[in-house]
């Protein structure tokens, strides 16, 4: 089934390649050997910036000119999924052993499929760059072939595509192969001296003129150089004063990071060791595009963390960054600005100089801590088996994954939302059936609110606040004290408001809907927003980031009414109780006193909230726990009450579930 998967993701990117018009497929390749291409030229390969290639890669590429352009765009794309392939196969024949069966059987496909995802091989099938053949050329080197002077005239080659890749040659002299370190620099040496020999103008532009290609492909100071040199000129240094940090910062990522990589090279994670000395190279480049990045994602193969439930931490903060772009990662916030457009460099100095990879020495990194897990429940139904995950983990998830999980749904939420809308007529055309069945129904009552709570100032002023704000403060505060204090029933809300919305999306995809304020002709006051042009309504900022037909179901009403459940499920005292009771009632009649909402669309929240709830339970088994007996219950232990929401062995003879257990301490 991987092996399908990888199948089809190379037909998707191979399609989604080809399928592009003429000038937009593998715009690089085009501007270097189209008709009026920079290699059909007599003067200099560098007389524009199209071409940021080295001597030797333009020497390389020069016999391609006569080829045509579509026979070349099949060639160059195929050739380049097969790159891949090779990548990822001898990558996961690199895993540093000892290796199960199930992750032999499983590493090629998964490390192609993630190679195929990535930002760098998207990037690179698109321009029809060449990053991809520095990467394998250098695993061929470190893995494949025998020999040192073999193994060192593939990096030779590697570095004269790719300068950089020449601190492959420190590697080798850190870890004894000096023969290979001397190899490698000579071919690398003789490669360049070929190129110089046949373009003496071109390599003295590129080599002192640019200093070895920086300026090329575009401004130094953009987001897509991911370098040290880039970061310190986006920062706004500049002039001599940059430089100088810039050579500083650079000596000390070598210094450290090649310290780091040699030393597991001897520990036997010759791949880590790779990684870390790719990440070294991306950093102190002088320009480092997105398609030459591959490297930091080789550094998914370290492992970090004691415990089993953090050893997913790492690689799933590595394939987040190189497969999502950053405004996906974090928000839209101006403080995160720098951390959002650095992502990519941060995660390659990350793994160059201080993530604490695991030595193969450890005693953890074949036994890491076990995870907590609850007591197996069995299924509801037998033909509806639970989830693999059926035993419901008790311990805190990670924050930091925490987090980026639920911007990243959050993110897909947001475009998804956006993205499912019909057109005006449709979404007015099933606004006014909403109206038509409300009418039938005798609850057709957003008017007479609408219209009364504008005339009261105060009223209107409170239902725009609450309407505005609440709506994701309140949830993301339940869960947040819910992760402190009550990590089990954490993982259970959290699943429960996940399922939820996501049959919300599927409603917003399938019935685009006006909302009340939206439908001409009926007389509706928008009072958060103010006289619209329903044609162009205008919502300030937002505008252009919110699908204004996305009704139906009302995930105002629905997350409201997701926290009220689970405060009055897990609330341990009456007045919390019905606190938590007052959101939902308090929000039903903020968005239809303010128009955003029809009646029926609060009761679409109601049902995918519900939907949600069932289907964790169906999935997961019950919230409740069954007690789990052990030896140690049998003397009471003295101490501060448990903080995390489970129920601890006690001197009874019969067990008690969770929430008896604890009592009115829970929260």
């Amino acid at each position: 089934m991987l092996w399908l998967v990888v199948a089809a993701l190379a037909v998707r990117q191979m399609a989604v390649a080809l399928r592009q018009p003429p000038g937009e497929r593998l715009t690089d390749p085009a501007t270097w050997i189209g008709e009026n291409g920079v290699l059909h030229v007599t003067g200099s390969l560098y007389d524009s910036d199209r071409f940021t290639g080295t001597p030797f890669a333009g020497l390389v590429l020069k016999p391609l000119t006569r080829t045509a352009e579509q026979s070349l765009g099949v060639a160059w794309t195929f050739g380049s999924l097969l790159l891949v392939a090779a990548l990822g196969i001898v990558a996961a024949r690199a895993l540093p052993g000892p290796v199960s069966r199930r992750t032999a059987l499983l590493a090629a496909p998964v490390a192609i499929s993630l190679l195929m995802l990535s930002l760098p091989v998207r990037n690179a099938l698109h321009l029809g760059q060449t990053s991809i053949l520095p990467v394998l050329l250098v695993l061929l080197g470190c893995f494949t072939v025998r020999g040192e002077r073999a193994s060192g005239i593939l990096i030779g080659l590697a570095a004269a595509l790719q300068p950089t890749v020449l601190l492959f040659a420190v590697l080798l002299r850190l870890t004894g192969r000096r023969q290979a370190a001397l190899t490698g620099a000579a071919a690398f040496a003789a490669c360049t001296a070929l190129a110089w020999a046949a373009m003496p103008g071109d390599s003295w532009t590129y080599w002192v003129h640019h200093v070895a290609g920086t300026g090329l492909g575009g401004n130094a100071d953009s987001l897509a150089n991911q370098s040290l040199h880039g970061a310190l000129l986006r920062s706004g240094l500049t002039g001599p004063l940059e430089i100088a940090l810039f050579v500083v910062l650079a000596a000390a990522v070598c210094f450290f990071g090649l310290r780091r990589a040699a030393r597991y090279a001897g520990d036997g994670q010759l791949l880590l060791a790779v990684a870390v000395t790719g990440c070294v190279a991306v950093a102190v480049s002088p320009v480092a595009w997105q398609h030459q990045l591959l490297w930091v994602l080789l550094a998914v193969v370290g492992r970090v963390g004691k415990r089993a439930s953090d050893r997913l931490v790492w690689p799933a903060v590595v394939v987040l960054v190189l497969t999502l772009p950053g405004n996906m990662l974090l928000p839209n916030t101006e403080a995160l600005f720098p951390v959002r457009d650095n992502v990519l460099l941060i995660a390659a100095l990350a793994a160059a100089c201080a993530v604490p990879f695991l030595p193969r020495t450890s005693e953890y990194w074949q036994h890491p801590i076990p995870t907590d897990y609850a007591a197996p429940v069995p299924a509801r139904w037998s033909r509806v088996p639970l989830l693999p995950f059926r035993r419901r983990v008790l311990s805190r998830p990670n924050l930091l994954l925490e987090l980026l999980l639920i911007r990243v749904v959050y993110s897909a939420y947001a475009h998804v939302r956006l993205a499912a809308t019909a057109g005006r007529a449709t979404a007015e055309h099933h606004g006014r059936q909403i109206h038509s069945i409300e009418q039938w129904l005798h609850i057709a009552i957003e008017h007479r609110i609408n219209h009364a709570v504008v005339d009261i100032g105060w009223l209107r002023g409170f239902f725009d606040y609450y309407y505005s704000t609440f709506h994701f403060v309140v949830p993301l505060a339940i869960l947040g004290v819910l992760y402190v204090r009550r990590p089990a029933d954490y993982r259970w809300a959290r699943s429960t408001i996940g399922f939820a919305t996501f049959l919300a999306l599927v409603g917003f995809w399938l019935y685009p809907l006006a909302p009340p304020r939206l439908m001409p002709g009926l007389g509706f006051v928008d009072t958060v927003h103010g006289v619209q042009d329903f044609a162009k309504p205008d919502y300030g900022s937002l505008t252009a980031m919110t699908n204004q037909y996305a009704a139906m179901p009302s995930l105002h009403f629905g997350w409201s009414l997701w926290c009220g459940v689970v405060v009055v499920a897990l609330a341990p005292k009456v007045w919390m109780k019905a606190l938590g009771l007052l959101h939902p009632l308090f929000t039903v009649s903020a968005i239809v006193a303010t128009a955003n909402h029809w009646v029926l669309d609060a009761l679409g929240g109601a049902v995918v909230v519900a939907l949600g709830f069932g289907l964790t339970h169906l999935l997961a088994g019950p919230r409740r726990l069954p007690s789990v007996t052990t030896p140690a219950a049998a003397e009471p232990q003295d101490g501060p009450e448990p903080r995390d929401g489970l129920e601890r062995p006690a001197p009874v003879p019969e067990p008690r579930t969770t929430d008896e257990a604890l009592g009115s301490k829970q929260l």
